[in-house]
């Protein structure tokens, strides 16, 4: 076989073989480097007692006095969070899947990256004892939180299980809708999380995810910055491709059914790195046409 040198690098057929492995192994130590910073700030905030609305923390907002006062503002009413455990709501979403889920008596949820619990038990009050709730994280901190909760609320009906939402230690058409609410930006690996997410559902099943998406590209500045990225921002699809990702996994009938668009300030206001600083000075954390909180509907199709 004929070789090419270039700057001493043979490119034939196993030259070439050797860079594609290369470059696959440099891409997944970069997406572990990624998932273990999340990981690493999450266990943070699960093992401290304050909520995530405090300015030690971050989240996908900062602009709210405490945890309830926060998801009030992002879909949540008082009546939902008072019937589930307090430890159980972080500040950590941005939005409320639950209120649009239309679920039914006896059906089968699966929370993708389901934190201390809070839409776990959401949905575990109205699936009822029929039904069965999963909720997968990849934080052991997050895990037993979420364990001791339940016990304090009495929760029959929901489990929760220690696994990365990009391999869901679930089964095959498990479940009869899959949610989430403001994790998956955080995943290096978008398209796995949603062909994962397909695989768990039943045919017929639905996807409901709230999730921070890009209204066009963020300044290196911000998109570079560690602590942005576990701010659910640096690590969040443009709008348009986000959506495509969903398809391209086998989704149907895939809507937005709410936006909401917001400062990147109020995202990362807290975040004290250079970056954030830099974006500061430049008034780019005032502007509202970087960042949405979208929540967007999918269906597996009944036949394969």
């Amino acid at each position: 076989m004929k070789t090419y040198s270039i700057k001493e690098w043979q490119f034939s057929a196993y030259g070439f073989g050797n860079l594609m492995e290369t470059s696959n192994r440099v891409d997944k130590m970069k997406k572990e480097g990624i998932r273990e910073i999340v990981r690493k700030r999450y266990a943070e905030i699960a093992k401290d007692k304050s909520s995530c609305c405090d300015s030690s923390s971050s989240c996908c907002q900062s602009t709210c006095d405490t945890s309830a006062d926060y998801s009030t503002s992002v879909g949540y009413n008082e009546e939902e969070l008072k019937a589930v455990p307090e430890d159980a709501n972080l500040g950590l979403g941005c939005g409320n899947p639950i209120a649009l889920s239309s679920l039914k008596g006896g059906e089968t949820v699966l929370d993708l990256g389901s934190g201390p619990g809070l839409d776990c038990f959401l949905a575990a009050n109205k699936v009822g004892q029929r039904g069965k709730v999963i909720g997968v994280d990849m934080t052991p901190e997050m895990i037993d939180r979420a364990r001791r909760n339940a016990v304090k609320g009495n929760y029959k009906n929901v489990e929760f299980r220690l696994g990365e939402i990009e391999n869901l230690p679930v089964a095959d058409c498990t479940a009869d809708i899959v949610i989430s609410n403001c994790v998956i930006n955080l995943s290096p690996d978008k398209e796995r999380v949603f062909q994962e997410a397909f695989r768990a559902l039943k045919p017929c099943g639905r996807l409901l995810v709230s999730d921070i998406v890009l209204l066009r590209e963020l300044p290196k500045s911000v998109k570079n910055d560690a602590q942005a990225y576990v701010a659910c921002v640096a690590g969040a699809e443009k709008k348009d491709k986000y959506l495509e990702i969903i398809k391209n996994a086998g989704f149907q009938d895939v809507k937005v059914i709410k936006e909401t668009q917001f400062p990147i300030g109020d995202v990362c206001g807290d975040i004290d790195s250079q970056g954030a600083q830099r974006t500061s000075k430049k008034g780019v954390q005032k502007e509202k046409n970087y960042v949405a909180s979208i929540i967007v509907s999918a269906v597996k199709p009944k036949n394969l």
